[in-house]
């Protein structure tokens, strides 16, 4: 474990925007954040999932840390809110009790309706054309992730790199497209 002194370094060069500090900060609280989620989801994708938002978020927020607290504890607070976000955005389900047996049914209508369907392929359109605006190496991470759909252990295989990079990769690569898009807007 790296001490105090060392933390505050790293979080420095990485307001500082160097990638580098973001891999140590990565690897030096990816398992505290992850077991903080799993032991909440009790769901290896979804902690994973929420444990990527994490550091995203984190990192896009480093100017806002204050070393008045330990970097881990805000890491923490941010995964816990990124939880309980997560679980107010899970869709409402509707149930439906028969008289004759009062069972209660789950109804959900997770097909969109062709007007979605057109505005979802119009989004995506858009989505991609901005995608092409971005460094090659980071078109084929989000590539890999988003559209093939790969786990992180496939997208480092795949790539030949180890998961830590794959997984700061996606995060800067994340972050330049949300870039280009609210530029775009």
């Amino acid at each position: 474990m790296t001490n105090p002194e060392e933390i505050q370094e790293i979080i420095e060069n990485a307001r500082l925007g160097k990638e580098s500090a973001f891999k140590k900060l990565l690897n030096t609280y990816w398992s505290d954040v992850y077991r903080f989620q799993f032991a909440k989801t009790n769901n290896e994708d979804e902690a994973e999932d929420i444990t990527i938002k994490t550091f995203a978020k984190a990192f896009d927020k480093i100017d806002l840390y204050s070393d008045n607290y330990h970097f881990k504890t805000w890491l923490i607070s941010i995964s816990k809110n990124i939880f309980i976000d997560s679980i107010r955005g899970k869709k409402n389900e509707t149930l439906s009790l028969t008289k004759e047996n009062s069972e209660a049914f789950e109804i959900s209508d997770s097909e969109p309706s062709p007007e979605d369907k057109i505005i979802i392929e119009q989004n995506l359109a858009e989505l991609l054309s901005y995608i092409k605006l971005l460094k090659p190496g980071h078109q084929e991470i989000i590539n890999l992730r988003y559209f093939q759909e790969l786990s992180y252990k496939e997208i480092a295989a795949a790539m030949n790199e180890p998961m830590s990079s794959v997984k700061v990769k996606l995060l800067r690569a994340k972050k330049i497209l949300s870039t280009i898009i609210h530029s775009k807007r």
